[in-house]
């Protein structure tokens, strides 16, 4: 018996959210959204997600009002996903299951997540420490931590191991986006 896709008996918020964002791929596409990953083919190359699965998610994601399809080349025609505010509210449930993942199942620390205006690492709820407010998105910087593979395979990979403000649309390496 196939599962079904929604939880039409359930009168839960949660239920209704993960109707939305609960299959397996759909955070890891938004978290690469938040990264500043734009491009079909970078979130293709990085995830290591199906092409069929991809173009699923993303469909599903503009959809939903999460990410917003925009055109950024006319010959031949070429689009890239953007967060909306929807999407980019989810940001305090990936920080929190980042940092849950990173409690309970990995050893090493893979990213810091700062405040751009003082260089604080950002508290769990994505809160700065020293300047005492919730850091909007956009001011925050993530940074590579020694847990991350130092040469990784991916293009997108690489160019992640730099500092970056999340949301700072990801240069695609050269070669890798089409």
């Amino acid at each position: 018996m196939a599962l079904g896709k929604d939880y039409v008996t359930q009168e839960c918020s949660i239920a209704r959210a993960l109707e939305v964002v609960g299959e397996r791929w759909t955070l890891l596409v938004v978290r690469d959204a938040l990264y500043g990953v734009r491009r079909y083919n970078d979130f293709l190359v990085h995830l290591g997600i199906p092409r069929a699965v991809l173009a699923a998610r993303l469909q599903m994601l503009t959809a939903e009002g999460i990410l917003e399809k925009r055109r950024y080349q006319q010959s031949p025609p070429r689009d890239e996903y953007v967060l909306t505010e929807r999407g980019i509210a989810l940001w305090p449930t990936l920080r929190s299951l980042g940092l849950w993942g990173r409690e309970h199942f990995t050893d090493g620390r893979l990213r810091y997540f700062r405040h751009a205006s003082c260089g604080t690492e950002l508290g769990p709820y994505g809160e700065c420490p020293a300047c005492g407010g919730v850091v909007p998105v956009g001011d925050v910087v993530m940074e590579p931590g020694p847990g991350l593979d130092p040469d990784p395979a991916d293009p997108v990979s690489r160019a992640l191991l730099r500092p970056r403000r999340l949301l700072e649309p990801l240069e695609p390496p050269e070669g890798a986006s089409a």
